[in-house]
């Protein structure tokens, strides 16, 4: 019998513009572009230059410090520009694709006879220790690290998320290989942590791995969340966290001997025309620009185009690119041409209320309405509030408002008895949302963790 593990604190935003359950056709562009900062941890050096051939799984990028760590190409064709900002911080590197996205077939991988030292030079050769995810300070998986344990969240719970069961329709075995390859790694067990109403049969009846039930709202999905209660990490360990979307990178390697990046995006949002809202294969790096002009609703309103969800995605412009972790694109108001007869004063029936601020918030627990929201913070930054606010929708163990004080003074004793070291950036990502305060929290946390790593390694 599988443990149920309840969820009460946390918070579903229910949007407008849920994607269908259909798979469209293959999305290709031009010019495919990756963005170093999508890797926290990683220090890139790039070893490439322009106008230089490539294919794909051609070595890119690699870290300063772990050389072994790489990045590379998600296609074949050449690299068209290596593009650098202020002292020379590298922003990203695009390639012109050929279209064939040829590549070297690495061929398959008997799992079992292979030694973990053995499997991780694989991982890291071929780019894919990229999406592996280590805690503490969520940064990019060390492969000379033994994890403790290595946690696989199986649904998402994000607004208007893509949904695991469909995406992973036909590729049981990719994913059963894929989960096969990272209990090698690991001196403790895989988990694997399912909805109360996952219907997949690859992820119910996961070999290889402890499966968790989890019951309740966003962020019940994320990987710390489900990490802080099964098994919390102490001081001095460290866990795996990894995408299960990402896990078939993993089977396609060893199953097919074939590197494949590509991932089946999910294209939601209130400005996406519903007939449009389905899922379509993609790479990443691939330019949306043809892809989206005539998918969207309105033509004269500003819109906010988004890699990934309204809370923890990337925004982006009408010609940018899907960013390497992110299996969701949508599309939502801007909300820069919007104004509000008497503005917060009105009654408010239609806007979503996380507390009881509109007559929305009761209406919200007799029905299913979807609300359409926009980009607008809806109010000015101000000083910190102790409100109690955040706790309301933050379901670990953890006293997070105190932690982010302790962050933005770096008190690395508080900042440790209070678990940082159990955190990600996603994980406040509602506590952003909610926080009249209006403060950047996921950045705070981001710059908490990068410095923390830093002096630790000093």
């Amino acid at each position: 019998m599988n443990r149920v593990i309840k969820i009460k604190k946390g918070l579903n935003i229910n949007l407008k513009g849920k994607p269908q359950a259909i798979k469209k056709q293959t999305v290709l562009s031009q010019d495919y572009t990756l963005f170093p900062d999508d890797f926290p941890g990683f220090i890139p050096k790039v070893a490439v230059k322009q106008a230089d051939p490539v294919q794909v799984g051609t070595l890119v990028l690699f870290d300063k410090n772990r050389p072994e760590i790489k990045i590379v190409s998600p296609v074949s064709g050449e690299v068209l520009a290596v593009n650098r900002g202020e002292k020379r911080k590298l922003l990203s590197i695009v390639i012109r694709s050929d279209g064939k996205n040829t590549g070297e077939n690495v061929g398959k991988k008997e799992v079992q006879s292979l030694s973990p030292e053995t499997i991780k030079t694989i991982l890291a050769e071929s780019g894919i220790m990229v999406f592996i995810h280590q805690r503490p300070y969520d940064i990019i998986a060390d492969p000379k690290d033994t994890p403790r344990d290595i946690f696989v969240p199986g649904f998402y719970s994000a607004p208007l998320a893509p949904d695991l069961d469909f995406i992973l329709e036909n590729q049981e075995d990719d994913f059963q290989v894929g989960l096969d390859v990272l209990a090698k790694l690991t001196s403790g067990k895989v988990y694997l942590g399912i909805s109360k109403t996952t219907r997949s049969v690859c992820l119910k009846n996961a070999r290889n791995v402890e499966t968790v039930i989890f019951d309740g709202p966003h962020p019940a999905g994320n990987a710390g969340v489900q990490a802080n209660h099964i098994r919390p990490v102490n001081k001095g360990e460290i866990i795996w966290t990894i995408d299960s979307a990402h896990v078939l990178f993993i089977g396609r390697l060893f199953n097919k001997g074939v590197i494949d990046f590509s991932r089946w995006v999910a294209l939601t949002g209130s400005e996406i025309k519903p007939e449009e809202r389905a899922y379509y294969s993609m790479l990443p790096g691939v330019c949306i620009e043809e892809f989206i002009k005539n998918r969207t609703e309105s033509v004269n309103e500003h819109l906010r185009y988004i890699s990934g969800n309204v809370l923890t995605g990337t925004a982006i412009a009408s010609d940018g690119s899907l960013h390497a972790f992110d299996n969701q694109l949508t599309v939502i108001p801007e909300g820069d041409q919007t104004h509000e007869f008497v503005g917060w004063i009105a009654p408010g029936f239609n806007k979503f209320s996380a507390s009881r601020s509109f007559p929305s918030f009761f209406m919200s627990l007799f029905s299913k309405k979807e609300y359409t929201l926009d980009a607008r913070i809806k109010g000015g930054r101000r000083a910190m509030i102790m409100a109690n606010e955040w706790d309301k929708v933050f379901p670990m163990d953890i006293l997070p408002e105190f932690l982010i004080r302790a962050i933005i003074t770096r008190d690395v004793e508080k900042m440790e008895n209070l678990g940082i070291y159990e955190v990600a950036p996603e994980d406040f990502a509602l506590c952003e949302f909610v926080d009249t305060s209006k403060m950047e929290l996921q950045a705070i946390v981001r710059e908490g963790l990068d410095w923390l790593c830093k002096e630790m390694k000093d």
